[in-house]
């Protein structure tokens, strides 16, 4: 009968819904590039300021505490290739260490790479109005000599030195504004944002985990925001969209006949949890 039927496919619908979330591609994943680990988890002992991720990492505690130091065996990178870089400045790129090693939170922004140390790397993450600017003025002081830190260094020693014909000038004049810092400093890895912290809409850099890592909500709302752009429910009123484009497809099958099944699914999406946030 009908209401057999319907009895039969609420319990299967609902763990198809719940195992379709569980592995979604987008939300609480790790990198695949060289010091990441293959799966997110606890990690108790994340040293200074990689420590907020320790609940949930894509980090171990040694890839931690290299992030910290001045020549890292992480990348044999050297913060100082212009001089001492100031404590306030470097700071902020501990803390963009920490981030791009750590967050299980960048899954909406991964991008595959052909590359000899990593596959997957980080595109145009909506980086907080305040981070970057923080981070600008926190480092205006400093030297640089050149604005594109992914590549093009003199590695002949075996670490980083500025290219030949590139000598170290003023920050604010490699970088002039925090836009141009946070968007190629690392190649586009970042996006200047208008969005500031709290909005759920850009991610920190920090964050305080005693307030929890908000850039969880930000992951949830640029994942759907990706599921969402294929056409064909563009005609769906949006509260049912957001549902339709969320479900995964094994459930999105089911879906026609669970809506003649189950007349009280159809109007309950936007209660079940499955829009943005």
């Amino acid at each position: 009968s009908r209401m057999a039927a319907g009895v039969a496919l609420g319990p299967l619908l609902l763990v198809l819904v719940a195992a379709g979330a569980a592995r979604d591609p987008l939300l609480n994943v790790c990198l695949d590039a060289k010091h990441h680990k293959s799966e997110p988890g606890p990690e108790g002992r994340l040293y200074g300021q990689c420590s907020p991720w320790r609940d949930n990492a894509c980090c171990t505690a040694n890839t931690s505490l290299e992030a910290h130091k001045n020549q890292s065996n992480l990348y044999n990178f050297n913060w100082n290739h212009c001089g001492v870089m100031p404590l306030k400045c470097k700071r902020h790129f501990i803390q963009d260490t920490c981030l791009y090693e750590c967050s299980p939170n960048l899954g909406p922004w991964i991008s595959q790479v052909d590359s000899s140390w990593r596959r997957e790397r980080i595109l145009h993450v909506p980086l907080c109005q305040e981070d970057c600017e923080e981070w600008w003025e926190d480092c205006r002081d400093y030297l640089a000599c050149k604005e594109n830190w992914h590549e093009g260094w003199n590695w002949a020693t075996g670490t980083n030195r500025c290219p030949w014909g590139s000598p170290c000038r003023p920050f604010s004049e490699v970088f002039p504004h925090p836009k141009a810092l946070c968007e190629k400093i690392w190649s586009n890895s970042y996006r200047y944002s208008p969005e500031r912290r709290g909005s759920g809409r850009c991610v920190q850099l920090w964050f305080d985990p005693a307030q929890g890592n908000p850039n969880v909500v930000v992951a949830k709302y640029y994942a759907w925001k990706k599921r969402s752009s294929p056409a064909g429910v563009d005609n769906v009123l949006p509260e049912r969209a957001q549902c339709l484009r969320a479900l995964p497809c094994p459930v999105l099958l089911l879906l026609p006949l669970a809506l003649l099944l189950l007349p009280g699914v159809a109007g309950g999406c936007g209660s079940r949890g499955w829009g943005p946030l």
